[in-house]
């Protein structure tokens, strides 16, 4: 096969979740198919993310001009389609959502979730303080877009079953020919362990001694009403510590004023795997997951969790995590202190998260992507 694979998230200097898709799988890809010719394709925007010199002989990476805002759009419609169609491609694989192939080659495209292509009034409504004219232009085109490109799309790729759902839902699209293939954690991610590293990342971030750990993206209200409902002695010698990759909501701040908690913005990938392994606890109360990616990293260091059941969350936690309503905070707060006041428990929810994050893999994820590009070249 001649595959083409659309990796500008590799040279954007983006991060979240795509990026990381984008980052392990393509690898995990390229190792699982020496026979297959590969063809990246990245811009100028930044420097390319992956190691040049580590790419096999079967991989080709095209870099094409990246001069403006406008040239996203340009490359969409235009550039990328002509530089797929010179390199005589068999299957274009688009992983961020959407993506125009090549006349005579087949389109996959990765749909991590039904937010582009569920109505547009419903969708903008999720946008809330982020409602601003850009970011709202931003959201139409997105949604403009994935709606079309889904339609010609041959094969789609999505993270999880209930996304598959939801997709099917909204687009319409035959789920006989949509593949649900998990995300998985990091290679060599793991428990640390050193203690050297750990009190180093302790005073290096000015950690409390002890502390529950969220994302101050993930529906942060909940934790801290569930945080004022537990017993002082809970309170007294732990914190809530809330990482944030931008901007966290209004109440972040207000509980870091009030003392409950601090805000460590972008930490590091090796900090935030220190993080995972120190927490007493990590609590994700998200209302909206098509996959969950820091709740398997936790797991794989060794937190026990406590998440919503919202979306896909069940099905990636199984039976390793302790659930309720993403807005009963009575509920959390029950987990909390279950958890907090229990370290049987705690090594309970321990164990049965690293078993379950030794469920999913890249090596074994890329063997049901490279299925996936069979099935729609067959199709």
């Amino acid at each position: 096969m001649r595959i083409g694979i659309d990796v500008r998230y590799l040279s954007h200097g983006l991060i979240g979740g795509v990026r990381n898709y984008v980052a392990q799988f393509v690898p995990a890809v390229i190792e699982q198919a020496p026979g297959d010719q590969f063809f990246l394709y990245a811009d100028t925007k930044r420097d390319f993310e992956l190691d040049l010199a580590k790419l096999p002989g079967n991989v080709t990476l095209r870099v094409l001009p990246y001069r403006s805002p406008l040239s996203s759009a340009w490359l969409d419609f235009v550039a990328l389609r002509r530089a797929m169609a010179a390199d005589r491609l068999d299957l274009a694989h688009f992983p961020a959502n959407y993506g125009y192939g090549p006349r005579g080659a087949k389109t996959v495209i990765t749909l991590h979730d039904a937010l582009n292509v569920m109505p547009l009034v419903t969708m903008l409504k999720g946008k809330g303080s982020r409602r601003t004219p850009k970011y709202l232009a931003l959201s139409v085109y997105l949604h403009t877009c994935s709606v079309s490109a889904v339609r010609h799309a041959a094969r789609l790729l999505t993270v999880s079953n209930i996304a598959k759902q939801d997709i099917v839902r909204f687009c319409n699209y035959p789920s006989t020919r949509i593949d649900a293939v998990p995300h998985a954690p990091p290679p060599g991610m793991q428990r640390v362990t050193d203690p050297v590293t750990l009190d180093d990342t302790r005073h290096r971030l000015g950690l409390p001694a002890r502390f529950i750990l969220a994302d101050g993206l993930k529906n942060p209200a909940v934790i801290v009403r569930a945080w004022r409902r537990l017993p002082s002695e809970f309170r007294a010698e732990r914190k809530i510590v809330f990482f944030a990759r931008h901007e966290p909501l209004p109440v972040v701040h207000e509980a870091a004023m009030a003392g409950d908690a601090c805000l460590l913005r972008r930490p590091s990938r090796a900090d935030l795997w220190a993080l995972f392994s120190m927490a007493d606890v990590f609590v994700f109360p998200s209302w909206y997951e098509g996959f969950g990616i820091p709740i398997l990293e936790a797991m794989v260091c060794g937190a026990p969790v406590i998440a919503s059941d919202r979306y896909s969350i069940p099905e990636v936690v199984g039976n390793a995590a302790l659930l309720a309503d993403a807005e009963d905070d009575a509920t959390f707060a029950k987990h909390l202190a279950a958890v907090l006041g229990s370290p049987s428990e705690a090594a309970r929810l321990r164990a049965l998260g690293q078993a379950r994050a030794s469920e999913f893999s890249w090596p074994r994820s890329a063997a049901a992507i490279l299925h996936t590009y069979r099935e729609a070249l067959a199709a």
